[in-house]
C-alpha cells in the first residue's frame, strides 16, 4: 500500500466514509446501498465499535468498521468486521488488506478470539480476497443481517491474542489457528 495513511474514524469523517462506501460500486439490491450516514454513526460509535479511514492526498480512499458481536452465536470473543470499502481508484494497492489487518489488530489487542464478517449475496466476487487473508466460510448467523436482504455468507478467522491465551474461546468450527506469519503480525506490534 502506498500513498495512504490509516487512522481511526471520528464523527467528522462520516460523510467521507459514506462517500467511499457508495463509490465502491455495491449492487443496488444490497442493504449496503441503503446505508445512511445516521446508520454509520450508530454502527461506528456504539460501545466497543470503531473504524478506520485510509486517506491519501486529502481524499478518503478506503474505510472499514468493526464492532463487538453481542449475539448468542458469536459471543463476546468475536469482533465483527464490516463496511470494508476502497475507492475504485485505490483497488489493487493493498489498501483493503491493510484495513482488514487494522481490524485484526484491534481484535488481538482487545483479546478477541476471532473476527467475523458477512458478505452480501450480491458481492460474492470478494470471497477470494477474504479467503487469501485466512477467512473461512462458517455456518454462523450474522447478528446484523438486514431482514429485507438474502442471508449473507459469513466468514470467520481465528485471531491469536495473548489476552485470550491464544485463539480465544468462542472460536468454533473445524479450523485451527493459523501459523503466525509476517502478514498476520504486521499490525500486531
Amino acid at each position: 500500500m502506498t500513498g495512504a495513511a490509516l487512522r481511526p474514524v471520528n464523527r467528522d469523517d462520516l460523510a467521507g466514509f459514506h462517500a467511499v462506501m457508495m463509490a465502491a460500486g455495491m449492487d443496488s439490491r444490497s442493504s449496503w446501498a441503503r446505508t445512511t450516514p445516521d446508520d454509520l454513526e450508530r454502527s461506528l460509535f456504539s460501545p466497543g465499535a470503531g473504524g478506520f479511514l485510509a486517506v491519501g492526498a486529502g481524499e478518503v480512499l478506503g474505510c472499514v468498521g468493526y464492532r463487538p458481536d453481542l449475539s448468542t452465536t458469536g459471543g463476546p470473543h468475536t469482533l465483527t468486521l464490516n463496511k470494508l470499502a476502497t475507492h475504485p481508484t485505490a483497488r489493487g494497492t493493498g489498501l483493503g488488506r491493510a484495513l482488514v489487518w487494522q481490524v485484526e489488530h484491534v481484535a488481538r489487542a482487545g483479546g478477541y478470539g476471532r473476527v467475523l464478517l458477512a458478505v452480501s449475496q450480491f458481492n460474492l466476487d470478494v470471497l477470494p480476497f477474504y479467503e487469501k487473508l485466512g477467512y473461512v466460510v462458517s455456518d454462523d448467523l450474522y447478528a446484523h443481517a438486514n431482514p429485507s436482504s438474502p442471508p449473507p455468507v459469513v466468514l470467520v478467522k481465528p485471531i491469536f491474542s495473548p489476552l485470550s491465551g491464544g485463539v480465544g474461546p468462542g472460536v468454533r468450527g473445524s479450523f485451527t489457528a493459523l501459523p503466525r506469519t509476517q502478514a498476520n503480525d504486521e499490525y500486531a506490534g
